[in-house]
């Protein structure tokens, strides 16, 4: 069995042009395009290099992004008040900090400022807790573009083992609450879990988001499962890999998602997903 690939570019190209059409209609009867602000605090090289790619796919899809650069000796109590600016801001819909943030920031404190209407990275308590409850509003844009993948192929998940390798706030436990709203049976492991490769080889599904390269060797992967990758590392030779030793995966798996190119492309387009959602609930209201 040779795996197929799922082609997250292509799909994110699909939802994009979806959205794009969505915007324009938004624009013609609001007057206004949706809008984001994309809030990037110092100078890390690969934040700068993600912050741009979703400013570049905003512009394409209609959603007017509103850039704002702070440097890296930023108080607090600074990026607070920006933050309480925009919640204001009657036309941005969205707001997006960028992770990491340099180490004078407590993640939590920031992300709990953020408008729950406005939290298009769906990371605040608020929209985690709606999800935890099944009656989601703003996902968590990682997690909820690998069950647009899912859904892509034809995945049936209820029922299935599925194992998520990696707890992280960002990816593993919003993606156990994903799975668990579709019907699937969650196994979540990190670094306690004791004999992770009994777990992995049990799933039909499984999700690697621990963000250690070549954390999860191919011949654990079960024969004909669906694996997921979330991890994009960067080695030495400057080549991305990510947390599943691809080669003897694909010779396994019978979808696998390829890094780069998986799910990196649906994280963007769910997080432009996720801020027309915001406007549109946002004028609904008003």
């Amino acid at each position: 069995m040779t795996a197929r690939r799922i082609d997250g570019k292509a799909i994110a190209k699909k939802m994009q042009a979806e959205i794009a059409l969505k915007c324009q209609n938004f624009l013609q009867i609001h007057g206004r395009p949706p809008g984001l602000a994309v809030v990037l605090v110092g100078n890390n090289p690969a934040s700068e290099v993600y912050v741009q790619k979703k400013r570049d796919t905003c512009k394409s899809v209609g959603i007017h992004s509103l850039a704002i650069n702070l440097s890296n000796d930023t108080s607090p109590d600074a990026l607070l008040h920006k933050i309480a600016e925009l919640n204001a801001e009657e036309s941005i819909d969205g707001i997006l900090v960028q992770l990491p943030l340099p180490p004078q920031f407590d993640p939590e404190v920031i992300i709990e400022a953020i408008a729950v209407e406005k939290d298009v990275d769906g990371f605040h308590p608020y929209n985690i807790g709606r999800l935890a409850l099944r009656a989601p509003l703003l996902r968590s844009c990682t997690p909820a573009g690998i069950m647009t993948l899912l859904e892509d192929i034809g995945t049936d998940i209820r029922g299935k083992e599925t194992v998520i390798v990696g707890a992280s706030n960002i990816v593993g436990r919003p993606m156990a609450l994903e799975l668990l709203l579709a019907g699937a049976t969650v196994t979540v492991c990190h670094r306690f879990t004791r004999d992770l490769q009994a777990h992995v080889e049990r799933a039909e599904i499984l999700i690697a988001a621990a963000g250690k390269p070549g954390l999860i060797p191919g011949h654990w992967v079960r024969e004909g499962a669906v694996v997921i990758d979330v991890g994009i590392n960067r080695l030495a030779n400057g080549r991305l890999t990510g947390d599943v030793e691809f080669a003897e995966a694909e010779k396994r798996a019978s979808w696998i998602t390829p890094v780069p190119g998986g799910v990196g492309p649906m994280t963007v387009a769910t997080l432009l997903q996720n801020t027309l959602l915001a406007a549109e609930q946002r004028q609904a209201h008003d």
